[in-house]
């Protein structure tokens, strides 16, 4: 299941496809009661797939087949015990993909030429992703950062090992010897390659950084290379062979102080703006202003949703029942807003109540 969203990988999901492109999202739940409903609202998707797709003229019965194969490999590689807030199927001839998303989705079935990408947009940048490089002299682990919780990542060249016949960090650490260890020429070329292939990550994955280890390795890093020096340093040890629930709880208050930072420069940023009339603020107005490509920077409050009907020149509260009523409005107007070059930024809720949970700062 796939999980994190790079440009490149963006920009390879929204490359047309033969018709049809499937895309099925369901929401889902972390825990009990509601995961346990998730399996049942899950097969009920694809299978209303099935339906559109069986039902759709411009589909041959072999291409049909061929997508339907698809769909069931997806769902062989779905895993409850990793759901978070919403899922993603998405299915073409000759390839699927799974997406976990930490933000709710709607229920939706969707053929096209194209997938369907803007909740997998909303739900990365309200998830602020980051990375946390855990170094010691003989290991250093990639991490990679979500709301409430860190995983290993694999990939780059992580994580990465030295293993020499004649270095034994634990020896020296229990001969109260461990400072040479970073005094150590071969110890140093160990870290200016970890510089090197964690460089070569922030050029095509850029995000925030956090590094943690011993105050000596920390220098040491800095030492070797440039592509640390802009992380926020984290001097604690022991976390390059620790557990994620480790690593989190040692980044968790720095997260939590700068999400506090953050929300207080975009309220200052919106507070500005409306002296000077370039502020705009409820889902109609930020959905023109969008639509216009005028918006600089949109602010949306974390689990702020609605749900409308376009009456033509204007957004309204949907009823009951209306079959044309747009449940993710709110991720559509953040993926333009994002197209167009805006910053996005989700603040706590509660942050935007006199906005009624989004506001924007106007380019003109």
């Amino acid at each position: 299941m796939e999980h994190d969203l790079s440009p490149a990988t963006l920009a390879e999901l929204r490359r047309p496809r033969p018709y049809p492109a499937v895309s099925v999202l369901t929401p889902t739940h972390r825990r009990e009661p509601g995961n346990t409903q998730d399996p049942v609202r899950l097969r009920n998707a694809v299978a209303e797939a099935r339906k559109r797709l069986e039902a759709d003229p411009a589909v041959t019965r072999e291409r049909r087949a061929e997508v339907e194969r698809q769909l069931d490999r997806a769902l062989a590689e779905i895993d409850p015990a990793h759901a978070e807030d919403g899922l993603a199927i998405f299915a073409a001839p000759g390839e699927h993909q799974v997406w976990t998303l930490a933000r709710t989705v709607p229920e939706r079935v969707v053929l096209s030429d194209t997938f369907l990408t803007r909740n997998l947009v909303a739900a990365h940048t309200a998830e602020r992703p980051y990375w946390v490089l855990s170094v010691a002299a003989d290991h250093v682990t990639l991490w990679n950062g979500g709301t409430d919780r860190v995983v290993e990542e694999r990939a780059d060249g992580f994580p990465m090992t030295r293993e020499p016949a004649d270095f034994d960090p634990e020896r020296m650490e229990r001969i109260g010897d461990a400072p040479s260890t970073f005094r150590d020429e071969g110890t140093r070329q160990f870290l200016r390659d970890a510089d090197t292939a964690l460089a070569r990550l922030l050029r095509t994955r850029p995000r925030p950084l956090y590094v943690t280890g011993t105050e000596a390795a920390l220098a040491l890093l800095r030492e070797a290379g440039d592509a640390a020096r802009g992380a926020v340093h984290v001097p604690h040890g022991g976390l390059a062979h620790g557990t994620p629930e480790a690593v989190w709880q040692a980044v968790r208050p720095l997260l939590a102080a700068e999400a506090r930072r953050a929300a207080e420069v975009v309220t200052g940023e919106l507070d500005s703006a409306r002296g000077r009339r370039e502020f705009a603020a409820g889902v109609d107005e930020l959905w023109q202003s969008a639509l216009a490509g005028r918006v600089r920077l949109l602010a949306v409050e974390e689990n702020y949703r609605t749900t409308v009907v376009d009456a033509g020149d204007h957004l309204e509260p949907a009823g009951p029942g209306d079959l044309d009523a747009r449940e993710d409005i709110v991720d559509e107007i953040v993926e333009r807003c994002l197209e167009t070059g805006a910053e996005v930024r989700f603040v706590p809720d509660g942050t935007l109540r006199d906005a009624d949970g989004i506001a924007g700062v106007l380019r003109y």
